[in-house]
């Protein structure tokens, strides 16, 4: 059965196709309130959540379905130390689609290899945020009419920013796209991310200065610094700070530069930015259920996962504290090998961290 893991199972052709059928949705919608009657979406939110989890119950009732809902591990056997595949397994007897937040990286991936029903995957840890960069790509579209040629700065907390893994490695696929990731030293965007760039030959720069990018900028995507990605208190609360969007700093952009967040913020962009035709973060969260809407719908379509089956590696064991390996009941590690054929690399094929 066709699942959601990564941004890129799904091809330039398919998003292409999502955000056609998310249009539609936006000026037909009469038309889609009984596409999914009968059907039903579990919730699995293992995470805090609002705007994901809403907007997957929003967007299935307004299909005509219906929603089960697990909010917090103390709510399920999951605080009895369930197994991620067990827990698939029993919510696969009872509905026809699985949205999942998970902590540990790769759980979705565990928990979509178990059942026969889609398994989206709505955020596991610091590793993926597939449909939130569908709500990106949406809101980017309509925005921008479309994506070549953009020169898109993404800012704050890019080693653990599930959002700006994602996207960056869907737009990476468009023509001419151009990356400027701005952070401190500690919080630079993973390795496994810069080597696709580098892999692809994308053009891309690193820096920690946001006033001193953001005049190039076509799309600037802040994030929060995530406190709960922290083991050590006191990093966090030495950079929390780091970066703040206010009027004076904006001023320095383009007049048509789009402002991106994936929420929640907490001080990284001011209020006072909200009037600003730029500001687009809450027009991201209602892009996000029109995405949504359009995914569920393909997803309970397609009987078959097109994915090429991949060779896999199992000698090498993840050192990743954050991988479901190190936590799920008897699950082997596997390695894949990427990169080019002169310099070779493993990477987990549940969170992509290189074996070391």
């Amino acid at each position: 059965m066709r699942s959601l893991i990564d941004i890129l199972d799904l091809s330039v052709r398919e998003i292409d196709e999502l955000i056609a059928t998310a249009t539609d949705i936006i000026e037909n919608p009469d038309a889609y309130s009984r596409k999914c009657e009968g059907r039903k979406l579990a919730t699995l939110f293992f995470e805090p959540s609002t705007r994901t989890r809403l907007s997957f119950e929003a967007a299935m009732y307004e299909l005509g379905g219906h929603v089960l809902t697990v909010v917090g591990a103390g709510g399920s056997s999951v605080a009895k130390g369930e197994s991620i595949a067990d827990t698939a397994r029993t919510v696969n007897c009872y509905a026809d689609i699985i949205a999942l937040r998970h902590p540990q990286e790769g759980a979705a991936l565990v928990a979509a290899q178990h059942v026969p029903i889609p398994v989206i995957n709505a955020g596991d840890g610091g590793h993926c945020h597939p449909t939130q960069t569908l709500a990106d790509l949406l809101t980017i579209y309509r925005e921008k009419g479309g994506f070549a040629n953009l020169t898109v700065g993404v800012c704050g907390d890019l080693k653990y920013g599930r959002t700006v893994h994602s996207l960056i490695g869907a737009l990476s696929r468009y023509e001419g796209v151009r990356f400027v990731m701005i952070s401190p030293r500690e919080l630079k965007v993973p390795g496994y991310v810069t080597a696709g760039l580098k892999e692809h030959q994308i053009p891309y720069t690193e820096t920690d200065s946001l006033e001193g990018s953001i005049p190039d900028l076509d799309i600037l995507y802040m994030t929060r610094i995530q406190r709960e990605r922290f083991d050590d208190p006191a990093l966090y609360d030495a950079l929390k700070d780091t970066y703040v969007l206010t009027p004076e700093k904006l001023n320095l952009a383009k007049p048509d530069m789009c402002v991106m967040h994936p929420l929640p913020r907490v001080n990284e962009i001011s209020t006072a930015i909200d009037s600003d035709p730029r500001a687009c973060y809450f027009k991201q969260v209602k892009n996000g259920k029109y995405m949504r809407m359009a995914l569920i719908l393909k997803l309970l379509r397609e009987p078959f996962d097109p994915r090429e089956p991949r060779t896999l590696y199992h000698h090498l064991r993840c050192n990743n504290p954050r991988c479901v390996t190190r936590t799920e009941q008897e699950l082997a590690p596997a390695f894949i090998l990427t990169g080019p054929k002169d310099a070779p690399v493993y990477r987990c094929l549940y969170c992509e961290h290189r074996a070391r």
